[in-house]
């Protein structure tokens, strides 16, 4: 009898512990075909968007012959920017790179402690996949424009602060889906909402 409440106890727990690991959440980086490109596991088929924050949009381009990515994200078209980024790098693009670079900017703008802890322990680990949305790839075209125009002053794409950069990126107005919004006011508010 002992052995048999036993049994019953490991199944529960090992049920306990496949539900757990079900509910992670996991980010979402719709990747365009040149970033898609440098990740062996991205998945061509649309994933299911499951984070609290939303999913976020990537693109790979050269800037004076550096390989640079600049992410934005769907619903408020806050955007973030890298430069310079080498092969092994992209390995580990999203838990090196990408989520450090995302606090970092939410602590330049204010948002407080608290919140950007809550904000680290939502994102999750990123997953990437193909599926682009139209709308969003043009928004990240005019910030890539917009930031080729910046560029213009500075010698080397190398010589900008990625957080820097990224702020005043995230301080112009922007379209989303035909109404205009500011991309640090509106991801401000989604943290808050956390």
């Amino acid at each position: 009898m002992a052995q048999a409440h036993g049994e019953n106890e490991r199944t529960s727990f090992a049920f306990a512990a496949s539900t757990v690991t079900d509910e992670v959440t996991c980010m979402i980086l719709h990747c365009s075909q040149k970033l898609a490109a440098e990740f062996p596991d991205v998945s061509a088929a649309p994933l299911r968007e499951d984070s609290p924050l939303g999913s976020w949009h990537g693109h790979l381009f050269c800037l004076d012959r550096r390989q640079c990515v600049m992410f934005m994200h769907d619903a408020t078209r806050y955007v973030l920017f890298l430069p310079g980024l080498r092969k092994a790098q992209f390995a580990v693009l999203g838990e090196r790179w990408f989520c450090p670079l995302y606090l970092a900017t939410l602590a330049l703008l204010g948002c407080p402690e608290g919140q950007i802890k809550q904000v680290e322990l939502a994102l999750g680990p990123v997953r990437f996949d193909t599926a682009t949305d139209r709308s969003v790839m043009g928004s990240l075209r005019i910030a890539r424009q917009d930031l080729e125009a910046w560029l213009y002053r500075v010698p080397n794409v190398m010589d900008m602060d990625p957080l820097i950069v990224s702020r005043d990126l995230n301080e112009r107005p922007t379209s989303v889906y035909g109404k205009y919004s500011w991309p640090k006011q509106a991801m401000c508010e989604r943290v808050a909402a956390l």
